[in-house]
Formats: structure tokens, sequence, C-alpha cells
């Protein structure tokens, strides 16, 4: 579902101060909901989490080591149930991808899915995100950023828990090298716009859309339209993608 609505977002009220790390301050922008586990999801945790999972424990971590070679590195925030992460993975084998998100049922799929298509670039956390770029993902270490229909928290008094705040993209902007890219979608467009203003107050980034788009760019062949997206399309639902370059 889209929210169809042009009004901008009031900042003042709809973006946390950036003054502490999100998970410091205890603002979520998750809630964790109990969900059935299928056979596949289960067998996902238990036989390919020990090979394939990561934890905070670990600490900080050698990504040449972990994944043993150096190649271009991926991470996607949030990617619900796995579809298009696992599609990256097996269509860009030289690509080494890391997955966060905290629901056992998608870190399950994600695994199992892993684990029968044989990938070997790929790792997952089943963690608070923000804590895994805090105290695991070394500065200056990864390529690409991917934030894909993070949920967009509708109601006003609930802003502040959308996950683009000014602190998020700082601390993101620290996980990218230079030149490399923070891409984020949604199919609404009030978040759209709270992102394109959010991103606009935090230094060190470009926006890469052309003028004919700006702030948008169109999607990008390389990131995957799920199913949800493409009969979205249909019924004539917009989507926005938005990608800022680490330039500084």
């Amino acid at each position: 579902m889209n929210d169809q609505r042009h009004d901008t977002p009031d900042m003042s009220s709809s973006v946390a101060s950036p003054q502490a790390p999100l998970h410091r301050r205890g603002i979520k922008s998750y809630v964790l909901r109990a969900g059935r586990m299928t056979t596949a999801q289960t067998r996902g945790l238990e036989e390919v989490w020990p090979r394939l999972g990561l934890t905070l424990d670990e600490g900080r971590q050698d990504l040449d080591a972990l994944f043993g070679r150096q190649a271009p590195r991926v991470v996607e925030v949030g990617f619900g149930m796995g579809s298009s992460l696992i599609e990256q993975a097996e269509r860009h084998p030289e690509t080494d991808f890391i997955g966060i998100e905290v629901h056992a049922p998608g870190v399950g799929k994600l695994l199992d899915e892993a684990d029968k298509r044989g990938l070997t670039n790929l790792r997952v956390y089943r963690e608070d995100a923000l804590r895994v770029l805090d105290e695991c993902l070394p500065e200056a270490s990864i390529d690409t950023l991917q934030l894909f229909f993070p949920d967009p928290w509708p109601k006003k008094k609930h802003h502040k828990r959308r996950i683009l705040q000014p602190a998020f993209a700082e601390l993101v902007r620290t996980r990218l090298q230079l030149g490399g890219t923070l891409h984020m979608a949604t199919d609404w467009e009030n978040y759209a716009e709270h992102m394109a203003e959010v991103m606009a107050t935090v230094p060190g980034y470009r926006n890469v859309a052309s003028e004919e788009t700006f702030p948008y760019v169109p999607r990008p062949e390389f990131r995957p339209l799920t199913k949800f997206e493409a009969r979205g399309e249909r019924l004539g639902h917009g989507v926005w993608d938005l990608i800022f370059e680490r330039c500084r």
C-alpha cells in the first residue's frame, strides 16, 4: 500500500536528534512479532546458521578474513524474507553480501535458500542493524548499503521510529568507502520525501539523481523487482529509489 499524499514531513518533529546513536536512546525502528516457523526456516536457523550466521559477540569483523578474499561488499539492512538478497548474491558471485534482519522467519528462510543454492558469498546477522554498523563493521569497509522498503511508520507521532534519521545516515557514511553508496527504496511517497529531506541535512553525501528526476532515480537494473513491487506497479502504485554517494 502506498501513501499518495504530497505533504512535506515536519522535520522538526519527525527526525530524531542526531546527538546520540539511535540504539543508545532506546528508539527502535522495528517491532518484533511472533511468527510460525516452517520446516525449511527452522532448518536454516539450526543447520545453516553455524556456518553463515554472525553475532555481535564476535566484535569488529575483518571482512577479508571473514570471506577469505578481497571483494566488493554490500550490506542490506532489513532484508525481510530475503528473496532480493538471495537473487543478488546468486547473480553476483564476485561480490560479498551481508544481510541484517531481526525477524527469525526471514533469517531462517534466507539461510535455507543460501544453503540450497550453494552460496558462499553471503553472511547474516540477526541483530539490530544500528548495533551491527556501530560495533561490527569497520570504517570505510563497504561499497553499498541497501535499505529497501523499510517500515514507513506512517503516523506522524511514529516518524521518530523511522530508521532513516541523521544519526543513521552519518553512521552509514563512516562505514562506506569513499565513492560508496547508500541506496534506499520505498513505496510510501511521504517516506521518500522524508528520506530526501533527511539526507539533505547530512554532510558528506552527494545525491546521484539527474536534474530530470531529482531527488529520485529510476529503479536500477541491479535492484531486483520483488513480487510485491511488481504487483504494486500493475496497480499503479509508485516506488521511489534514492541513491547517495559518499563524497568525503
